[in-house]
């Protein structure tokens, strides 16, 4: 017999995929080129040619093909870490070392050895809305309470009114997507700092931690000169999760890992219970192959022009057919006003012009759609006469 828990997550499974798979049938009744699949946020752009060297060179030159494959520490290889650590000091000049950092399995793995570590039952998780939407399963893995801050929708920024009322003495951790996935909005610094103020003040007021899980995946999928902060810098019980997954290409290779900075409570007592987690888990450590490469291309990168081109060609061909979109400055995704109240029954009625999108309430924000432009550039073009049917029918 299958637990309550799992049959509620069956019940409630991700819409994310259920459209990719739908869209996957579709395909094969109307043709691949006749489906303008906009669901699922899996890279295409090349793994960076620094990576595929960086495999060939280890496993070319590392003779002893058990220490290679082999168990290491539970946070990671030593020399990784500190050469990551170095890597993060001189770019966002920090004072980070080995001992700050945790190897993990992707940003998911990581944020979900934290959440191992800091929730008892019962404990309130916040978000900002629109969110992420496994963070929900993520924080019912461990019992938590998933409260949901409403955002400004002039700005796609918090409601900092609203995170005033919602952070209460139950709230272990705020959860920080940076860029956001849904809406490819940046959180400035002055957001930052707002949050971080908010954040002390309450810690102040309760008595006790308040952390900050900053997720990070899309850090270097920005545009227009834009940057995101480093957020140990501004509050001190801050977690940094990132993953290669993003960056490199690399999503099914589940690499990433976390950031623990001097300054966190009892920050020796956290690195033992995050390692421990770790291995209870079930992940036991981060890919060893894996964390031997990234290691050696850190200042590598996808092609993130690509996906700054398709930004632009779906953003443009949006607007001028009547569709109010928020402009992305990071990540491969935008997020579009639903032109009824209903986005579910907009989300149906795109699908019988064969347009696959997700719905706004999955990501804890109803009324608006996600499209993910990590696509096809020709996609992007085949997909706007469908569009435009689509538009007239809303005259729009």
């Amino acid at each position: 017999m299958l637990s309550k828990q799992i049959l509620e997550d069956i019940s409630n499974s991700s819409a994310i995929r259920a459209m990719f798979t739908e869209g996957k049938k579709l395909a094969q009744s109307v043709g691949e080129e006749n489906v303008y699949d906009y669901s699922l946020g899996n890279p295409v752009t090349p793994v960076p040619d620094e990576f595929t060297q960086a495999l060939c060179d280890i496993i070319n030159t590392e003779k002893d093909t058990t220490k290679l494959h082999g168990y290491m520490d539970n946070a990671g290889y030593p020399e990784v870490r500190e050469t990551l650590a170095a890597y993060l000091n001189e770019r966002f000049l920090v004072n980070l070392s080995s001992r700050n950092i945790i190897m993990t399995v992707g940003a998911a793995g990581a944020i979900n050895v934290i959440l191992k570590t800091i929730i008892d039952p019962g404990d309130e998780m916040a978000v900002f809305a629109p969110y992420f939407t496994e963070y929900r399963n993520y924080i019912g893995n461990w019992r938590g309470k998933l409260v949901t801050i409403d955002p400004n929708y002039e700005n796609f920024q918090p409601d900092f009114d609203d995170m005033e009322k919602k952070i209460t003495p139950k709230t272990k951790a705020v959860i920080i997507n940076n860029p956001v996935n849904p809406t490819g909005v940046i959180y400035s610094e002055e957001t930052i700092k707002r949050i971080a103020d908010i954040l002390s003040k309450k810690e102040r007021e309760y008595g006790h931690e308040i952390y900050i899980i900053s997720d990070e995946p899309y850090r270097e999928l920005v545009y227009d000169g834009k940057e995101t902060v480093f957020l140990t810098k501004y509050y001190k019980n801050t977690f940094v999760t990132y993953s290669f997954s993003k960056s490199l290409s690399l999503p099914g290779e589940r690499i990433g890992y976390m950031v623990v900075p001097d300054e966190m409570a009892d920050f020796d007592t956290m690195i033992a219970g995050l390692t421990i987690a770790n291995r209870i888990c079930g992940f036991i450590n981060a890919p060893s192959l894996m964390q031997k490469a990234v290691v050696k291309c850190l200042h590598a990168k996808t092609d993130v022009e690509f996906y700054n081109r398709n930004r632009i060609k779906l953003y443009d061909g949006l607007c001028k057919l009547g569709f109010e979109c928020i402009k992305s400055e990071g990540t491969f995704y935008m997020f579009m006003k639903s032109p009824e109240d209903d986005e579910k029954a907009f989300v149906e009625r795109a699908k019988k012009h064969h347009i696959m999108l997700v719905n706004g309430t999955t990501f804890g924000c109803p009324g608006y759609v996600r499209l993910a432009y990590c696509v096809d550039p020709d996609m992007i073009d085949r997909s706007m006469p469908a569009f435009e049917a689509l538009a007239k029918e809303y005259n729009l």
